[in-house]
């Protein structure tokens, strides 16, 4: 199985069922545009990139009060399917196909996998509420979609882990998408895609496969530049002024170092295995 073998499979899934898959993101594009579609691939093809994810000591570890995963990016280290996977989805046709289908005139894959990549949650790990940043490595395109490919079989919503959106804010009740096997989701990233990842609650390892698209211009007039600003869930009342106030500090950290204080670590330096 090949890379433009897996675009193919991709590439038709997607548009047999474009009319569908645009109604679903038209029907939310209000609030947080978003549509998802089920058994992604063939069966056979998820279970193997299931089974060829690497362990969790083989990946890097972020864990803090924002956030408790696992993630990886630097994908010559791992099985040639990952990563072949995650440069499926940056063929020409498919970028093309999922702009039409959520009504976005130019649209970019991220070859650097800023941010992108995979990434693997046990029990306990999480993912708090918050805001992707803005732009990309270079802070010269706008990010606009997000696409969360899970591999995990026989996934359950009871387990956690699964993606939340917050149309409304943490005063109002999310929208929960079941981290199912096999299942494809987009959701669009502006100043209001508020969205986490629910705790997983059992003994289970959470896998996914992530890609983000880019574009020249923001989804609403309105977006400004912004970190990954994270917030507590609704109930964790002490972890939201912690997280504001965090939120705080790193913007006004970036109004004097435009590109950071530090490079983020997390992207593809093809070629420079370490």
């Amino acid at each position: 199985m090949t890379r433009k073998d897996l675009s193919d499979l991709i590439f038709s899934k997607i548009e047999k069922n474009q009319d569908i898959l645009s109604k679903q993101f038209e029907d939310s594009k209000n609030k947080i545009g978003f549509f998802y579609i089920d058994d992604l691939l063939p069966e056979e093809i998820a279970i193997q990139i299931h089974e060829n994810f690497p362990k969790s000591s083989e990946m890097v570890l972020k864990k803090s009060i924002r956030e408790n995963k696992y993630i990886a990016a630097q994908m010559d280290l791992y099985h040639p399917i990952l990563e072949d996977i995650i440069y499926a989805f940056q063929d020409e046709r498919i970028v093309k196909l999922v702009a039409k289908i959520c009504a976005i005139k130019e649209v970019f894959p991220d070859d650097k996998l800023y941010a992108g990549g995979i990434s693997l949650m046990g029990k306990n790990q999480f993912l708090n509420p918050h805001l992707d940043n803005s732009h990309d490595k270079e802070r010269e395109r706008w990010r606009v979609l997000n696409l969360l490919y899970y591999v995990t079989p026989d996934w359950d919503i009871k387990n956690g882990g699964n993606l939340e959106l917050w149309p409304n804010g943490l005063s109002e009740k999310q929208i929960t998408i079941e981290s199912k096997f096999n299942r494809l989701a987009v959701m669009a990233t502006h100043n209001h895609s508020l969205h986490s990842v629910s705790p997983v609650v059992v003994d289970i390892e959470r896998k996914c496969v992530s890609n983000y698209y880019f574009s020249n211009e923001p989804l609403a007039s309105t977006d400004t530049f912004h970190v990954t600003s994270f917030r507590g869930r609704p109930e964790n009342k002490i972890t939201v002024l912690i997280l504001k106030t965090d939120t705080w500090l790193r913007m006004n950290l970036r109004k004097i170092f435009k590109k950071g204080v530090k490079e983020n670590p997390h992207y593809y330096k093809k070629g420079s295995k370490n």
